[in-house]
């Protein structure tokens, strides 16, 4: 709840999936970076990728490096983790190193894969390079990587749950910009599923879908600062760029669904060109995201769920603690994954597992919605699955594809730390299979 919109600053309940990514990384002695990753070599990517730590001067210099090639852009979530780790201890990060990937979670499915996967390398590299990298700090760093070297329009939730996660919990984070609060166990006879259609959206087709609709929040932003003769500007501080304004801090979670039910909403265009926005002398307050001059924007619904979002993540979060009102909780996630798919970001197969799941009534599922592309996420009681697998075979009926059926969660990176081995044996094994080293790795 509130993940998918977590970038206007509200409050985003986010949790860990079973699967995970690890990351080991051995120092060389020369200057070389080494990254190994096998298993993107099945959707056409190059597998192994090599830079130079010397080269690594500036994240403009960054971003070329790894925008040479499509096959190799997916180095830009962790290639970033070298950068920042020899802009902060230039003395230590002296040396390249070997970093050899394996991963559990499935690619472009908004499983927060590219999360996790920046989270893993950097707590390793880290590490390996004699210092320890943690919570917010962590966070954080993961978070300017996906925004300013991978250019992904994202927010705080997949990496507080990549870094922060906790078994069986969810995760509440303001992000504002990351204000993490106690982790909260899920309600006991509560279950989530998670359950994957099989649909898998092009790469490029979900960051347009992405970038659009957080391009039309920041739209809608902007309009209500302007009316209100609020003025926005760059802030300097945090390492992300952003915009901020003194009444709302730059968050348009922070305005009250009332006073944007009553002021606000019924003014806003419900679609606005970004040529038509432009010319109306208004500039772009979101560095991450472009203006096209022939897309329309969804500015009132965009605007409209970044305020509501927040409210219903705040009233989930309560519900959780309580643990009561699980028909409410339920019927939250379906009013989410409304308010999603009215900012353009829903697919078919969602829509459907969605819409099978109320069909269910008092079969024990509560609620249901989308949390990735052709991936929702299912509340029910734990014996409630009986309910899920008629949901799931309706819909094989229908699609002629049986979606995926998980639960379960593990920790995030803090949780589990860094394993470090030092044997011999073990760096010679290494340097055998991924080129010149030093006999020393950590797992993250």
């Amino acid at each position: 709840m509130g993940s998918g919109a977590c970038y206007t600053g509200g409050l985003a309940l986010t949790a860990t999936i079973q699967e995970a990514v690890w990351a080991a990384v051995n120092l060389r002695d020369d200057n070389c970076i080494v990254f190994i990753n096998p298993q993107v070599e099945a959707i056409g990517w190059q597998s192994r990728v090599e830079f130079t730590l010397a080269n690594l001067s500036s994240d403009e210099q960054v971003r070329e490096m790894v925008n040479i090639s499509p096959d190799t852009r997916w180095t830009s979530y962790v290639l970033g983790a070298f950068f920042l780790l020899k802009e902060w201890f230039p003395d230590r990060v002296t040396r390249g190193a070997n970093v050899y990937i394996t991963s559990e979670i499935p690619m472009e499915k908004g499983s927060g894969a590219s999360s996790a996967l920046a989270a893993a390398v950097l707590k390793s590299a880290a590490r390996a390079y004699g210092f320890a990298l943690a919570g917010v700090d962590l966070v954080s760093a993961c978070h300017w990587m996906e925004s300013v070297i991978a250019e992904s329009a994202g927010g705080m939730a997949d990496p507080v749950a990549a870094v922060l996660g906790e078994i069986g919990c969810l995760l509440p984070v303001v992000c504002q910009p990351c204000e993490p609060q106690p982790p909260v166990l899920l309600p006991e006879g509560l279950e989530l599923w998670r359950v994957e259609t099989g649909c898998r959206l092009s790469g490029a087709a979900l960051e347009s879908a992405r970038e659009a609709a957080r391009a039309a929040t920041f739209m809608a932003y902007k309009i209500i600062c302007d009316w209100e003769g609020v003025e926005v500007a760059e802030d300097p501080r945090g390492q992300t760029p952003r915009f901020a304004d003194a009444r709302w801090h730059g968050y348009l979670a922070n305005v009250q669904p009332s006073l944007f039910r009553s002021n606000y909403e019924p003014r806003l265009p419900e679609s606005m060109t970004g040529g038509a926005y432009l010319e109306s002398g208004r500039t772009h307050v979101d560095r991450f995201t472009a203006l096209r001059p022939e897309t329309a924007y969804r500015v009132r619904a965009c605007g409209r769920f970044a305020v509501e979002e927040n409210h219903r993540a705040k009233l989930f979060l309560e519900l959780a603690r309580a643990g009561s009102g699980f028909e409410t909780m339920g019927e939250l996630m379906y009013q989410s994954h409304l308010g999603h798919t009215e900012c353009g970001l829903g697919s078919e197969e969602t829509d459907l597992i969605v819409s099978l799941v109320c069909e269910e009534g008092d079969g024990g599922l509560y609620g249901a919605k989308t949390s990735g592309p052709g991936v929702a996420a299912v509340l029910g009681r734990k014996d409630g699955e009986a309910a899920l697998r008629r949901v799931v075979n309706r819909y094989a009926e229908m699609r002629g594809a049986e979606p995926k059926i998980s639960c379960g969660s593990s920790m995030g990176a803090d949780k589990f730390g860094v394993l470090e081995i030092r044997s011999q044996e073990s760096g010679d094994r290494r340097q055998n299979e991924a080129g010149a080293g030093a006999g020393f790795y950590s797992v993250s």
